[in-house]
C-alpha cells in the first residue's frame, strides 16, 4: 500500500499552522469559536488514514464545541442585558433627579461664584467647639471672618451676608471659603440652586447644574434644602 507523503506533510504543515495560530489566541486569552473549529479541522485533516480519530474523541470534541458556542452565546446575551439595564437606570436616575429643579442643595466646594445677597454654606466639623469661617477673595486675601458655634460633629451651617469685616458690601465675583478650629481644618459646602440635570458618562454619571458652583455629581449632593 502506497501513501501520498507530500499530502500527509501538507496536512501536518497545516494543522502545525493551525495549532500555532489558536495557541496564539489562547495566550492571549481571545480563543474563540473560529480557533477551535479551526484547530479541530486541522485535526481531522492531519490525522493518521491507518488510524482514524476515535468516534468517542470526535464526540466528545464536538460536545465541547457546542459548549463554547452556548458560553459565548450566553455572555454575549448577559452583557446586552446588562447594557440594557444599565441605560434604563441611567435614564430613570436622570428623570428622578429632574425633581430638584429650583431647589436648593448644600454640595461640597470652596469655591463660588457671588451674586449678590446672601450665602448659606456647611462646614463637616469633627466635634462640638467654636470655628473660624474665613471668605477670601480672588486674590486670596481674607474678606470676612465669622465665628461659628458648632453645637455637635457633622455639618454645621452658616451664612455668609456678602459683606467684608467693615460692613461694606462686597462685588460679585469669585470667592472662596475655608473652616477651621485652630489647626484642624474641615471641609467646605455652598448651597445653591440646581438649574439643570445632566448625564456625564460612566465615570461622572448623573450630575446637577449648580448655581453658584457649577456641575456636581448627584453623589456628592450633601443635603437637599
Amino acid at each position: 500500500m502506497t501513501i501520498n507523503t507530500a499530502n500527509t506533510l501538507g496536512s501536518a504543515n497545516t494543522a502545525a499552522s493551525a495549532a500555532s495560530q489558536v495557541g496564539s489566541a489562547a495566550k492571549a486569552g481571545s480563543m474563540s469559536q473560529a480557533d477551535f473549529l479551526k484547530l479541530m479541522t486541522a485535526q481531522l485533516q492531519s490525522q493518521d488514514p491507518t488510524h482514524p480519530v476515535d468516534n468517542t474523541q470526535f464526540v466528545s470534541q464536538m460536545a465541547q464545541f457546542s459548549q463554547l458556542q452556548s458560553t459565548q452565546d450566553m455572555v454575549s446575551s448577559v452583557q446586552t442585558l446588562n447594557s440594557t439595564v444599565n441605560g434604563a437606570l441611567q435614564t430613570s436616575q436622570v428623570l428622578g433627579s429632574s425633581n430638584l429643579v429650583n431647589r436648593e442643595v448644600m454640595v461640597p466646594t470652596s469655591t463660588l461664584q457671588y451674586a449678590g445677597g446672601s450665602v448659606t454654606g456647611a462646614a463637616n466639623v469633627t466635634a462640638r467647639g467654636t470655628m473660624a469661617v474665613n471668605v477670601l477673595d480672588a486674590s486670596g486675601n481674607v474678606v470676612r471672618t465669622m465665628a461659628v458655634d458648632a453645637t455637635s460633629s457633622g455639618l454645621t451651617q452658616f451664612s455668609w451676608d456678602g459683606k467684608d469685616n467693615a460692613g461694606n458690601q462686597l462685588p460679585s465675583g469669585s470667592y472662596s471659603i475655608a473652616a477651621a478650629n485652630g489647626d484642624t481644618s474641615f471641609d467646605t459646602y455652598v448651597a445653591g440652586k440646581v438649574t439643570a440635570v445632566g448625564y456625564g458618562g460612566s465615570t461622572v454619571g448623573t450630575y446637577l447644574q449648580v448655581a453658584g458652583v457649577g456641575g456636581v455629581a448627584l453623589s456628592q449632593v450633601a443635603q437637599i434644602l
